[in-house]
């Protein structure tokens, strides 16, 4: 069966220049109520202003945003779908997923594991004999985390309009490349690796990459407007799209990429993402312990995290743990981010290429709305390039420490080990001891930045960890709302007052050269 997909990018064009004719922004179509609340009519109102905001500072064409916050859902649709025949986006307007699609692939993998019929570490050419052997096994897991090897196009691999192509002509196209890396040793993000884990999800559940998704994945989660991306089947709804050149707009280079179909060859309306977004926090499309897997981020050989887990980049964004995927190609822009800790998901879609740091801008100012208090700031006073360095090491351990402790208390990841936790409080200390980093702080800061890495044990982490969870039990989850404006140096002090009120044993309260510099820090000399 052939079908025609679109290709991924991860990078899309930079936007110079606001081209005519093109309203900066209108209020937006709202759908009718749904089986979800409404937000409330104030944030609604609050919403629609930071959009407008941000959308006056460039051009756009069309925009569709979308936000469920502990089930109740607002959506927003801005601008045109198609300039030239003057049609506004809603929010049935479907718009090219572009690297989305490793997500749905992803979780359609995940599907096939739990039910026995894939496994994590079996050899990829078990399933897709077309992919020859090569001289180390290219595993499903590593294939789903970036970490087979396997070329990206762009790189070694062809990155040109393919052609109608089946999902045997997808798999020809590049398995006659050679593995970049040794399988493990270092992240390659490649939409070609996900072809091959959309192979094998033919060859293990009989049927079609479409077929089940729509069945297994889009069903589900009430996407009924996604589907794969075949232009032969668009209908009048979809979005055409455009490009900046010389700071003029004009319409996207068409493009045949169905030779990437499982990598990025979708398309969906902004209901039907947020649907997807909200499913995987309610963990109805795969199980909670597969979704805390698939939210881990993998690390290579030597012990470093990748900041990418299964189908979904993820890293701590002031204290909130973030998973997410973003897309890029001819036609679109795309993101979706999760904060599975705080019941949040937010889904942004544009018709106009490289809106990278539109989307990202307005993901960032969402979150500051809905989950981050205007809480007074008592940020540190550094004097020197010392104590700066030191508050770049407290501001780490502030920033993962929220963040892990958020997915594992309130979302589906696992709590950090509790073995040996007082060494971990001493190598914190260690690793902020101003004399060291005055000898050496070069190779000191090198430390500091690593010092989440499975390689360092992950001190930062587990000890960021222990401090949440201990002034989340002595004062409540509303205050650790507080400590992302608030700054390290108060979540320091914090910590440390209720280790005195409940007299903690002394490795927990980190060393006296350490507290000294703290007090210092906030208060001045």
């Amino acid at each position: 069966m052939k079908r025609l997909a679109l290709t991924v990018l991860l990078l899309g064009l930079p936007v110079e220049a606001a081209p005519g004719g093109v309203p900066v922004c209108e209020r937006p179509h709202v759908p009718a109520p749904s089986e979800s609340p409404a937000l409330p009519a104030s944030l609604q109102a609050a919403l629609e202003a930071l959009v407008r905001e941000r959308l006056a500072r460039g051009p756009h064409a069309g925009l569709a945003v979308g936000v469920v916050h502990q089930h109740a859902r607002w959506v927003g649709a801005y601008g045109l779908r198609d300039v030239e025949r003057h049609l506004p986006a809603t929010p049935r307007t479907t718009w090219r997923m572009a690297s989305l699609t490793k997500s749905f692939t992803a979780v359609a993998v995940m599907q096939l594991v739990e039910r026995g019929q894939l496994a994590l570490d079996e050899d990829i050419h078990t399933w897709v004999p077309a992919w020859p052997e090569r001289r180390w096994p290219v595993t499903v897991r590593q294939l789903l985390g970036h970490l087979g090897g396997v070329t990206n196009y762009g790189r070694l691999g062809p990155s040109q309009d393919t052609g109608p192509l089946d999902t045997a002509g997808a798999v020809a196209l590049v398995s006659d490349y050679p593995l970049e890396a040794e399988p493990g040793t270092r992240f390659i993000y490649s939409t070609w690796a996900y072809n091959l884990l959309g192979a094998a999800l033919e060859a293990a559940s009989g049927q079609s990459y479409g077929d089940y998704l729509q069945a297994h994945v889009f069903a589900p989660a009430g996407m009924a407007h996604a589907a794969l991306d075949d232009r032969r089947t668009r209908d009048e709804h979809h979005a055409r799209g455009y490009r900046l050149r010389d700071g003029r707009r004009v319409p996207s280079r068409e493009v045949d990429v169905s030779g990437r179909f499982a990598g990025g060859g979708t398309r969906a309306s902004i209901e039907d993402l947020l649907g997807f977004g909200e499913a995987l926090l309610d963990t109805r499309l795969v199980s909670r312990a597969t979704t805390a897997l698939m939210q881990t981020p993998m690390s290579t050989r030597d012990g470093r995290l990748t900041d990418y887990g299964m189908g979904f980049a993820t890293w701590p964004l002031r204290g909130h743990y973030v998973v997410a995927h973003a897309g890029a190609q001819p036609e679109t822009s795309t993101l979706l981010l999760l904060l599975p800790g705080e019941s949040l998901a937010i889904a942004l879609t544009s018709n106009v290429e490289g809106q990278a740091a539109l989307l990202k801008g307005l993901a960032s100012d969402i979150i500051r709305l809905l989950l981050e208090r205007d809480a007074p700031r008592s940020g540190a006073r550094p004097r020197d390039a010392t104590d700066a360095l030191v508050s770049e090491g407290l501001g780490r351990v502030l920033g993962y420490g929220l963040a892990y402790h958020s997915w594992a208390a309130h979302g589906p990841g696992p709590a950090p080990a509790s073995e040996g936790l007082a060494e971990a409080f001493a190598q914190v200390a260690r690793l902020l001891d101003p004399d060291t980093l005055a000898r050496e702080p070069g190779a000191a800061r090198a430390r500091i930045l690593a010092a989440h890495h499975p390689l360092a044990q992950g001190v930062f982490i587990r000890v960021g960890v222990h401090m949440a969870r201990t002034l989340e039990d002595a004062r409540g989850p509303e205050r650790l709302r507080e400590y992302p404006s608030r700054g390290a140096t108060a979540f320091f002090d914090d910590y440390l007052a209720v280790c005195e009120a409940r007299a903690c044993p002394e490795p927990f309260r980190f060393t006296p050269r350490l507290r000294e510099t703290l007090r210092r820090l906030t208060h001045g000399p």
